[in-house]
């Protein structure tokens, strides 16, 4: 049951040029590179997280699925949440390369689906999440090692799966997140975990109820992560000194054009992050430890649990028991907020990664 069982706890490795120590102000040191982003994940690694999400751009930092392959070989016990996006490659060759990395990864791949538009091409939202319900039906046959006959509005394929198998045999979990009603019904047919942005608590309550409910006239079941920033210091001011540091270089214009550079900058889950902004008191807060400053340079997730390690850990326990399964943290710059999560807020979770039947 959520909140009793071990909840999974991941950080993000930046590799879509999001890594700031002033938010808003770009420093060449922490821009993606194999460098830094490998060195976020071994250190994630290091201090026991379960997980970490490898974010994928096109125009933003640097390949997802080639980093995950480079880096894989380094890593000891750390699960890697692979983004990749649906359309984008041919499927059977997208198929193979999950299984591989797999492999090398001695069956520590988690997937995270991804909608957004192909580069260079503009789908509406309603067809674009056809094609990914396409894609991911398509794609977790091939990874459980079936034979292909698929002929739908996207996909037309008959196929034997490839030679190359992940460590179980079977298709490695689906991490799958989006607001609108068609990413909703997408995530209810064919995701394992769906994901949701930084909300209050009632509002991450709200999704997970909606969410099941969809899922159940499917005949499924969902486990639900949370996709987060946060700012853990010793101290509640301290925390809170921090958050105001990290904005204090940001103007409204460079803020909206970060925004407006992500592919997902018009999505149903932006516009909700801006109500949250919209709705919050002079500080940024739209509810106890809840900052959505981070919002004003950031086109997704866009606020941050704030406060002493017992308050972090208190907002990331009402979220469990909201019915959060998994959690998905990252922090500015990202190397130096993992180590501070790692030592005051890791230790006080009891987690592992999600275990499946």
């Amino acid at each position: 049951m959520s909140g009793s069982a071990p909840v999974e706890v991941a950080w993000f490795a930046a590799l879509c040029d999001d890594d700031y120590e002033f938010l808003g102000v770009a420093d060449p040191a922490l821009a993606s590179s194999w460098e830094h982003c490998r060195d976020i994940t071994l250190s994630a690694d290091r201090h026991g997280f379960d997980n970490i999400l490898l974010p994928s751009g096109y125009t933003l930092g640097i390949d997802s699925t080639a980093f995950a392959a480079a880096v894989a070989p380094h890593t000891s016990q750390i699960q890697l949440l692979l983004a990749v996006r649906m359309g984008e490659m041919w499927l059977p060759q997208l198929a193979r390369q999950l299984a591989t990395i797999d492999r090398i990864l001695d069956g520590r791949l988690t997937i995270n689906i991804i909608s957004s538009d192909i580069p260079g091409q503009t789908l509406e939202s309603e067809p674009r999440y056809r094609r990914t319900l396409e894609w991911m039906q398509v794609l977790r046959t091939l990874l459980d090692g079936r034979p292909v006959d698929f002929h739908g509005e996207f996909v037309d394929l008959a196929l034997d799966p490839p030679r190359a198998t992940t460590v179980s045999g079977r298709c490695p979990p689906f991490y799958f997140g989006g607001f609108s009603d068609a990413a909703k019904e997408t995530a209810a047919a064919a995701a394992d975990v769906f994901l949701t942005w930084p909300d209050t608590v009632g509002g991450v309550a709200d999704t997970v109820a909606d969410m099941r409910t969809r899922a159940e006239r499917q005949g499924r079941t969902l486990r639900f992560g949370l996709r987060s920033h946060v700012i853990v210091r010793p101290t509640s001011a301290e925390a809170r000194a921090a958050a105001a540091r990290l904005i204090s270089q940001l103007d409204d214009e460079t803020g909206k054009a970060i925004r407006q550079r992500s592919l997902d900058a018009a999505s149903a889950g932006v516009r909700r992050q801006t109500e949250l902004r919209d709705l919050s008191d002079a500080d940024g807060f739209v509810e106890d430890n809840l900052w959505t400053g981070i919002g004003r340079a950031r086109s997704g997730a866009g606020a941050a649990i704030v406060g002493s390690p017992d308050e972090v850990l208190a907002k990331l326990n009402a979220y469990r028991q909201a019915g959060i399964d998994a959690f998905i943290l990252s922090g500015y710059p990202h190397l130096p907020e993992c180590d501070r999560v790692g030592r005051l807020v890791l230790p006080n979770l009891d987690h592992g990664p999600l275990v499946w039947n």
